[in-house]
């Protein structure tokens, strides 16, 4: 004899029978309406292989904020691949607005600057008809007898001022000379202007007369004298015909030994003041040469 009793939530077969008789659909004839749509469940050993692969050791190596949580190790380098694609493409795309930017903008400043130099000189034009950034050579406003005396001074000129061409010495001496400067005073004039120019040798006797804080000299270093100072490395005097001034060489600076007797010549020398004596000194910035080192034949 069967049990009909009911245990729990279980219900009997009749039951669910007549459940699914008042939840199913009929159609115009009567008949009942078949839902053909198949609908795809995950089996057991599905979910169960994704609740490992979601909390294996192998599948979450850790907890931290920077891993996906409920991914597997393949599934989150594939959301990172797709996501760093992502931000290359977007940096491209940023990237190629931005092309050419640093170009057109060195262009530009370069322009401008341009533009306020020839202003600044058309403004100094009106107190200095020379500096004129739209005048023409002044030596075609020379005469004959003047051009041949500027011409003649020039070549004199260039054989005193070392990397000063004739070509600019004659223009300098043209335009003082159109300046209303007689010949010998525009000689003199350009002669000191162009001794002391920056990037020249400067005579050692002329040294007071430079403003800038740093000079490049030739002379002779006739003394050298032992220092009272560990930081000097050697402190002596250097001369040429024009005059003569105390030459320092410090530790710090690491240039090369220089020899009693010797001929130097020195490219960004410090210039310094003490007690009213001009001096220089050598530093890491400076550069020294030896014109008469290496010269076997003599």
């Amino acid at each position: 004899m069967s049990s009909k009793n009911v245990f729990g939530n279980e219900v009997s077969v009749d039951e669910q029978a007549f459940d699914k008789a008042d939840e199913a659909a009929v159609d115009e004839d009567g008949f009942e309406v078949v839902d053909e749509t198949p609908e795809f469940r995950a089996t057991v050993e599905m979910e169960i292989q994704a609740k490992v692969d979601a909390n294996h050791p192998d599948g979450m190596v850790d907890t931290s904020d920077e891993r996906i949580y409920g991914a597997t190790l393949e599934q989150e380098e594939r959301i990172r691949a797709r996501e760093a694609e992502l931000e290359r493409i977007s940096g491209q795309a940023e990237l190629g607005t931005q092309n050419g930017r640093e170009k057109r903008t060195r262009d530009i400043a370069a322009k401008r600057s341009a533009e306020r130099r020839v202003e600044f000189q058309k403004r100094a034009a009106s107190v200095n008809p020379m500096a004129d950034p739209e005048r023409g050579d002044p030596r075609a406003e020379l005469t004959q007898e003047q051009l041949a005396a500027v011409n003649k001074q020039s070549i004199r000129l260039a054989k005193k001022l070392d990397g000063w061409s004739r070509a600019a010495i004659g223009r300098r001496l043209g335009e003082a000379v159109v300046g209303r400067k007689d010949l010998m005073s525009a000689v003199v004039g350009v002669f000191e202007e162009l001794q002391t120019a920056p990037g020249t040798m400067i005579p050692i006797g002329k040294l007071r007369d430079v403003s800038r804080k740093e000079v490049s000299i030739e002379g002779r270093v006739t003394q050298l004298w032992e220092s009272s100072s560990s930081a000097i490395s050697q402190v002596g005097l250097i001369e040429d015909e024009s005059g003569r001034t105390k030459l320092t060489s410090w530790v710090a600076s690491d240039q090369p030994w220089i020899e009693e007797g010797e001929r130097v010549r020195i490219h960004g020398a410090a210039k310094n003041w003490y007690n009213g004596r001009v001096s220089v000194a050598l530093t890491g910035w400076s550069t020294v040469h030896f014109p008469e080192r290496g010269r076997w034949w003599e």
